[in-house]
This record gives structure tokens, C-alpha cells and sequence, in this order.
């Protein structure tokens, strides 16, 4: 037997076992390494798919997290995308769209500085799109897809509901109109319906509703629906905030009494509101009619972003996202709710998830040129033509006379003018006053003691019935006379209704005499709007432009003098917003 080394019984196997970890160690670390490098290192390298979206505050929130979800996923399935989310208050977005055609919208004005156009858009309502759309077709493309909805309704504290009959009754708009009219402790609010979806959806149903209001009665009807919209006026805020705060802190009956009593808001906002826990909660009354919901479209604003935008779209419309919705206080796009949804007393569980049925265009601008009308403080002075062509019959209004059409829409605006209008009332054509071409019948004073003065004045102008238009000694003499009386903190200016150019056979003052002796007259700490409305189609539009052009203002033309009523209230509307001196 041969001598060796003593080898211990196992060993070979031993070493093989080990030799085996070492390389299962050593794949399980590459595996890990490859692991690693794919998913910290994305094979697409700089090719980043970027993408912006322009959102409310009110949701941007739950698209926040929802888009960082999905970036991640994209992420781990090897594809870079870099999501965006601005929060864009929808009236600067809206104005900046408008602005790409030259146009604004209705109390809107010019966008806030530091907006951005996303690529894709989401408003709080299809009110928004609708409204740019009928000023520019193109400026939205179709196609929006609703992605969140909150109903507007009608808020009030939790002890007056009761007194309403909440919660076991329902409460509608009529009720409101109601109490309104009758008792004077109902304080009704609103957020500027120009820029507030809310607002917007809320004056929408109550001016709905007021028009129906008069039984068959249309000067009933107009009565109602003017004292709702003053009554809004008088308790509006500019921001959604301020009107919370005016909400009753205390249940006391002073404060209850004190305090704001109704506004139309979002239920969103008032499930919020009372997640605060608040003195005193806010009832939310789902009323019938309905204003149109929030429902917050989502549309894609650059076409190279579409393939993108619909892919994330996607992930915007799954039951991970409504769940995201419903701890803000949002519901999905068909009114149901998700996980954490919080629901006010006596809300529905879930809503119809038809589209919003939204008015016509023509009626959402006609109602807001109203509420500019009635809304922006004003000392104006009102000039009218009463040369003898505003006798002329107007056979589209039943052969009334121009006079009489021009003074029936004179009227119809002093009515919407509350008590805190300053207003005067001229006449003019040629030689009415001595050798003036214009006569003071009304001096400029606050309507609270001028109303019937005015009223008064318009009820017995009579045409001149050989008078002639002595346009442009009017206007100077017009804009001398508000400019001496200039009052800060309001709209200052003339109107200006005429059916004629000038035409002064005494010779008076050339339209190049005119606006150099007006610009020698502008002040700009007093700055005057003039505002010259143009009737019938002889009117010289060129020449009033070159006026409202030099010295600041616009000029309207409705060649239909039945249509002058329309074109009254608008040059109202526009106060705050027409052309300054170019």
C-alpha cells in the first residue's frame, strides 16, 4: 500500500459545491448590475418626450400625481418623458389664446405676463372653449375630453338652509329669486362670472330663471331678472377667496345676519371649506336647474404633442386617477366618485355623465355684456342726435322712428344702471341752445337722485324736424365738459348716438380741428373714454373712427337701427376695455 496524503472523505464534492456558489453569486450580482443599468439608465438615452400641461389650481393636484405615476411607469418600460404641470388660472390661459387672433374676451382682458400657452389645456369648463371658439374658430381645436367634474352648486351656512327647509326640501334657483325680492337680509354673492366658471355657470341659470319669472310678462321678466343681477353685483368678489371669507364665522343671529347668505361655488369648494372645520359649515343645494358642472376638458393645443397627449390621456381616464380625484374633492368625468371622496349632507351619490348642456355663445356674451354694463362704476355723459333724419321710420322695428328706438334703448340701459352711476343727459343737432349745436338737459349727478331727471328728459326729446348734425362742436364741447368734472376710481365717459356725419351749415369746427383740439385737451391722470355709436347706414364711420382712434374709445355701427339696442349695451360692456389714444 502506497503512502499519501491523508485526504478527508467529501472533499472533492465539497469543493465543487463551492466553486458553484461563487458563480451563482457572481450571476445573481451581474443580474442585479444589468437590473440596475436598465432601470436607472433608460435606453433612450437624450431622447426625452417633453410635454407641458396648463391646469387649475383646483385639480392640477391630483394631474400632479398622477403624471409622476405615469412617468415612472413609461421609465421603467424604457421610455423618457418629462411631464409639465402649470397652474394656469383659465382666464389667463383663455386670454392668452385670444390674443393670438387680436381679440379679448368679455371682462377678461389681456393674460397675466407670466402665462404660458401648455400644450395641452385643461380649463374648468367647456364654458371656456366655447366662448374662445366664438370669437375665433380656430383658436381651440375640437375634440376635448372631459377628465374630472364638480357640480355648481348653490352654498349656503348650514343654519339659513334650514330656515329654507334643507335638507329635507330642495331648493331651486326660483326659491332664491324670491327671497331675493323680498327680503333684504339675503345677501347674495358671486365670483366675477368674466373670469369664474362658477360664477359664470351660476349667473347663467339665475338670469335663466328670472326671464321665465314673469308669467308671460316680458317687462316683468326684465325687472326680475336686472334686480338678481344687481343684487349679485352688489356682493361680488373678484377671486374665489375673498367670497369664502365673507361666509359667517359665528352662529350668533348677528353674524348669520351679517354675513354672506348664498353664492354659487363648486362642491368642490365647499367640501374643502368644511374640511376646515369652520364655525359654521356650508350646505351645498344641488338645485334644479342645474348650473352647468366644471368638467374641466381636456384638449391638446400643439399637434405635435398629439400622440403623447393621448397616450396620457389615457392614464387620465382610470379608476387610479378618480381615486387621485376624489382625496381633492372631485369627482370623475361621469360624476361618480373614487376613493376619498368626501360627500356634503344630502349630495347625490353619483350625477348623469351627459355633457354639460351649455346656452348658445350669443346668449353666455349677451348676459356677461350685461353684467359689464351693470358692474363697472361709471360717470357718463349720454349725447343723443336729434337732427331731423332720426325721424325716418325703421321698417324692422315696426316702423317706429329712429328717435324712438334710440330712446327705448337709452331706457333699457338706464334701467341696468344701479344708484352708484354718475350720468348726464345732451341733446344736439344745430342750434338749440343760442348758437350752440347742443343743450344741457340733464347735468351730470349720481343716479340716486338723477334718475328721474333722466327718465324724465328721455321721455320728451323731440327731433328737431329741420335740425341738422352738428357732430363735432358736440363732441369737443361733450369731452370738455366730463373732463372738468373728472372723477378717479370710475370709468369716465361720453356716449355719442347719431344717425348722421357731421353736417353744420354754420361751419363749426373740421374733423382735423376736431381731434387736434382734443389731443391738445387730453390729460392722462383724466383719462375719457370716448364712445361713438353710429345708426343706420349714413352714418360717417370713417371719420367717428379717427376720433375714438386720436383720443381713446370705439366706435359701433348698427346699420339696423333696431339692432341699436344690442349695440348700446355692448359699447357699455366694453367700457373698461376699448382702445386707447393711438
Amino acid at each position: 500500500m502506497k503512502k499519501g496524503r491523508h485526504r478527508p472523505s467529501g472533499s472533492s464534492g465539497g469543493a465543487l459545491k463551492l466553486g458553484a456558489a461563487a458563480v451563482a453569486v457572481l450571476v445573481v450580482l451581474a443580474g442585479s448590475w444589468y437590473a440596475f443599468n436598465k432601470y436607472s439608465k433608460p435606453s433612450c438615452g437624450t431622447a426625452q418626450a417633453k410635454l407641458s400641461i396648463g391646469a387649475p389650481a383646483d385639480l392640477s393636484p391630483a394631474i400632479k400625481a398622477q403624471t409622476a405615476d405615469w412617468v415612472e411607469q413609461a421609465k421603467n418600460n424604457g421610455n423618457c418623458v418629462e411631464i409639465e404641470v402649470l397652474d394656469e388660472d383659465p382666464a389667463d390661459v383663455a386670454a392668452a389664446l385670444a390674443g393670438k387672433s387680436s381679440k379679448t374676451l368679455t371682462g377678461v382682458g389681456q393674460p397675466n405676463g407670466k402665462t404660458r400657452i401648455p400644450d395641452v389645456w385643461v380649463a374648468d369648463s367647456s364654458l371656456w372653449l366655447q366662448r374662445l371658439r366664438a370669437v375665433d374658430q380656430k383658436t381651440v381645436p375640437a375634440g376635448a375630453h372631459s377628465i374630472a367634474m364638480s357640480p355648481v352648486v348653490l352654498a349656503m351656512p348650514e343654519p339659513i338652509a334650514q330656515t329654507f327647509g334643507w335638507p329635507q326640501k330642495s331648493i331651486t334657483y326660483a326659491d332664491l329669486l324670491a327671497k331675493v325680492a323680498t327680503d333684504q337680509k339675503i345677501k347674495v354673492g358671486i365670483t366675477d362670472p368674466t373670469r369664474d366658471s362658477t360664477g359664470l355657470g351660476g349667473l347663467l341659470t339665475l338670469a335663466t330663471v328670472a326671464a321665465a319669472s314673469g308669467g308671460g310678462n316680458a317687462q316683468q321678466a326684465t325687472q326680475t331678472a336686472t334686480q338678481a343681477l344687481r343684487a349679485l353685483a352688489a356682493g361680488r368678489s373678484a377671486v374665489r377667496s375673498d367670497l369664502m371669507q365673507k361666509f359667517p364665522k359665528g352662529s350668533d343671529p348677528t353674524t348669520l345676519g351679517t354675513s354672506l347668505t348664498v353664492a354659487p361655488l363648486s362642491e368642490q369648494a365647499i367640501i374643502q371649506y368644511n374640511g376646515q372645520q369652520p364655525a359654521v359649515r356650508l350646505a351645498a343645494l344641488y338645485t334644479d336647474p342645474a348650473a352647468p358642472p366644471l368638467d374641466y376638458p381636456y384638449v391638446t393645443l400643439s399637434a405635435d404633442k398629439t400622440g403623447i397627449a393621448d397616450e396620457l390621456l389615457k392614464s387620465l381616464q382610470t379608476q387610479t386617477f378618480r381615486d387621485k380625484l376624489g382625496a381633492i374633492g372631485l369627482r370623475g368625468a361621469d360624476g361618480a366618485p373614487g376613493r376619498g371622496f368626501v360627500s356634503p349632507a344630502n349630495a347625490p351619490g353619483a350625477l348623469a355623465a351627459a355633457a354639460p348642456q351649455l346656452p348658445d355663445a350669443a346668449t353666455v356674451e349677451g348676459l356677461l355684456t350685461k353684467w359689464q354694463a351693470i358692474t363697472l362704476p361709471a360717470r357718463m355723459l349720454a349725447v343723443l342726435d336729434i337732427s331731423g333724419s332720426m325721424l325716418e321710420p325703421v321698417p324692422t322695428a315696426g316702423n317706429a322712428t329712429r328717435m324712438q328706438v334710440t330712446l327705448e334703448a337709452a331706457r333699457k340701459g338706464l334701467g341696468l344702471f344701479d344708484d352708484s352711476w354718475a350720468l348726464g343727459v345732451w341733446e344736439f343737432s344745430t342750434l338749440l341752445d343760442g348758437n350752440k349745436d347742443y343743450k344741457e338737459l340733464v347735468p351730470i349727478g349720481p343716479l340716486i337722485s338723477n334718475r328721474p331727471a333722466c327718465l324724465q328728459a328721455l321721455g320728451q326729446i323731440t327731433p328737431k324736424k329741420n335740425g341738422d348734425t352738428g357732430l363735432y362742436d358736440t363732441i369737443l364741447a361733450a369731452y370738455k365738459r366730463v373732463q372738468s368734472g373728472y372723477e378717479s376710481g370710475r370709468v369716465n365717459s361720453i356716449i355719442v348716438m347719431t344717425d348722421g356725419a357731421n353736417d353744420d351749415p354754420a361751419g363749426g369746427l373740421k374733423i382735423e380741428e376736431l381731434i387736434a383740439q382734443l389731443k391738445a385737451a387730453q390729460d392722462p391722470a383724466k383719462p375719457i373714454q370716448m364712445i361713438l355709436i353710429g345708426i343706420g347706414d349714413k352714418v360717417g364711420e370713417a371719420q367717428m373712427k379717427q376720433i375714438t382712434d386720436a383720443v381713446g374709445g370705439g366706435t359701433f355701427v348698427a346699420p339696423d337701427p333696431a339692432k341699436i339696442g344690442d349695440i348700446f349695451l355692448q359699447a357699455i360692456a366694453l367700457r373698461g376695455q376699448i382702445a386707447q389714444p393711438k
